[in-house]
């Protein structure tokens, strides 16, 4: 296997962190086009959602980059 039980489960985090950022971002739309609906710019999709899949994508990164140091040697 090209990586290590650790990295994978580093990997399964990152992605549900990206999959719950981008469900945080979603709804708030209305049925009638015409109709404005201010809750699209909430702090939960402005701010909160973002943040969770870059960090999402971070730990993603960070597990394929890591490698156990104490078993190399």
């Amino acid at each position: 296997m090209i990586f290590k039980k650790k990295n994978y489960l580093l990997m399964l985090l990152g992605l549900g962190l990206i999959a719950v950022g981008f469900l945080t971002m979603s709804g708030g739309g209305s049925d009638d086009p015409k109709v404005f609906n201010p809750a699209i710019f909430s702090f939960r999709r402005i701010s909160l959602a973002p943040a969770l899949v870059l960090l999402g994508f971070g730990v993603e990164i960070f597990a394929i980059l890591y490698t156990d140091k104490e078993k190399e040697s």
